[in-house]
């Protein structure tokens, strides 16, 4: 029997190392993200911060010649002790570049919950509502729900993606570099969706913008060369005088 842990901790990991082969990508990783706040990740390329977001949803299974040590705890439950549909129900991820299913609008988002069994007409309807608005598209695609989603734009695309995430009612939701592909004006909606979404959900957010982390994140994850930096309030991290030097020089550009 797999036993919940109490607490606020949305997300719990542990002494998390990582290698891929022999090559390590994360070494000793501890950290946790809060129910109802968003946590920022950032770092320079090969930092790790996209590895850490696979262990939490369990897709670094699939990658050949990878492992990993260490505790990763959703909602008190190890995600080694659940299945992969248990799992992908409580974390949904949004990732760099719009992955759209060949399905219409409607159907993108309707696609997990029929999955889990959901059939009935009624019910599916107001749940697709319900995700496209929360991701700030309904207005603009409900009466082109029939539509291939893959003739949406760009930006619409990727809120169809988080709307799509959304729709199995995640505990958790990772975003990885959602605003790579997205102009300024999609990015500011979507920033402004997160910030209404993390009353709910869990949000680890990793980017390579360190303003975006600035302007969202509750707390910020400095990761460097696959270990913990640093990791403290925003303003912390940002303000004059972060604990370490690196984390100084990171935030201000002076590397990476």
């Amino acid at each position: 029997m797999v036993t919940r842990i109490s607490g606020e901790r949305g997300v719990e990991i542990e002494g998390l190392s990582v290698w891929y082969g022999k090559k390590p990508a994360l070494e000793g990783v501890t950290l946790h993200a809060n129910r109802g706040e968003i946590l920022g990740v950032i770092g320079p390329a090969s930092a790790g911060k996209t590895t850490l977001l696979k262990c939490i949803n369990r897709t670094l299974d699939f990658v050949p010649g990878a492992r990993w040590e260490g505790s990763v705890r959703v909602e008190g439950l190890d995600v080694r002790s659940v299945s992969d549909a248990a799992l992908r129900r409580k974390v949904g991820m949004v990732f760099p570049l719009p992955v759209g299913l060949p399905l219409s609008v409607y159907d993108n988002v309707a696609f997990a919950p029929r999955m889990a069994g959901i059939r009935r007409k009624a019910v599916l309807d107001d749940l697709v509502e319900r995700c496209l608005r929360q991701a700030a598209l309904w207005d603009e695609v409900k009466d082109r729900l029939g539509m291939l989603g893959s003739r949406l734009s760009g930006g619409q695309q990727q809120r169809l993606t988080i709307a799509r995430a959304l729709s199995h009612e995640p505990e958790i939701l990772c975003l990885d570099e959602f605003s790579i592909a997205v102009d300024p004006v999609t990015t500011m909606r979507i920033e402004d969706v997160l910030v209404e979404l993390k009353a709910d959900v869990t949000i680890i957010l990793v980017t390579n913008l360190v303003q975006q982390a600035r302007r969202l994140a509750d707390r910020v994850a400095f990761l460097n060369a696959g270990r913990l930096v640093e990791l403290d309030a925003t303003g912390a991290i940002f303000g004059e005088r972060p604990r370490e030097k690196m984390t100084f020089d990171y935030v201000r550009g002076r590397f990476g």
